[in-house]
């Protein structure tokens, strides 16, 4: 079972964004489901969701203590809560920011894993540019499909495509091509530079 854990702030998508993971893993003919966790639901607030993803059925209701796969969509949290907690040693980390992870004071935390499975792309500055507002999600879920391999970019799209009408669902299904492609290029360098 492949297990992701969705952190953020309410009003940003978190649930959405692990229901269209869901549908995209489901379409590829993965066993899915999405779920949240919340106490206050005001915006601003954290939130989690989390998404597990396997190849037979899911039985399991609990919240996702050991994720493979850490998705932060707001970067103020850092600090706030324990992102990485229970994170397997192998998991994926993806970080909505524009600033490095030295930057975010986040440098420490993620040293030790693998530079090919931790990933930060500007999200909120793609969605802006395609949606006319800063909600990472469907950027995020296009730059998890880069960094994990777990689903692809256009199962990601048709969820999109599910989950929303026409012209929102387009603008959403570009940012998370732009931040599939701005994953694939970070991890190629990355790859580029532990051969040197």
């Amino acid at each position: 079972m492949f297990q992701v854990r969705i952190h953020g702030r309410g009003g940003q998508g978190v649930v959405t964004a692990a229901e269209i993971l869901s549908i995209a893993a489901f379409r590829e003919g993965w066993h899915a489901q999405a779920f949240p966790s919340f106490g206050s639901e005001r915006t601003g607030a954290p939130v989690v969701a989390f998404c597990r993803i396997d190849d037979k059925e899911i039985r399991s209701r609990e919240p996702v203590l050991a994720p493979d796969a850490v998705v932060i969509q707001d970067p103020t949290l850092l600090h706030q809560v324990d992102l990485f907690s229970g994170l397997t040693p192998d998991g994926y980390v993806l970080l909505n920011t524009s600033r490095t992870l030295e930057a975010l004071g986040a440098g420490d935390v993620l040293r030790d894993r693998d530079p090919a499975r931790v990933c930060t792309v500007p999200a909120s500055d793609i969605a802006l540019r395609h949606i006319g507002r800063p909600l990472p999600n469907a950027a995020l879920l296009g730059g998890f499909a880069a960094l994990s391999g777990r689903i692809s970019i256009e199962a990601v799209a048709a969820a999109i495509a599910e989950k929303f009408p026409g012209k929102i669902a387009a603008g959403n299904i570009a940012a998370a091509q732009e931040a599939y492609e701005h994953v694939k290029t970070a991890l190629a360098e990355t790859t580029h530079a532990q051969a040197d």
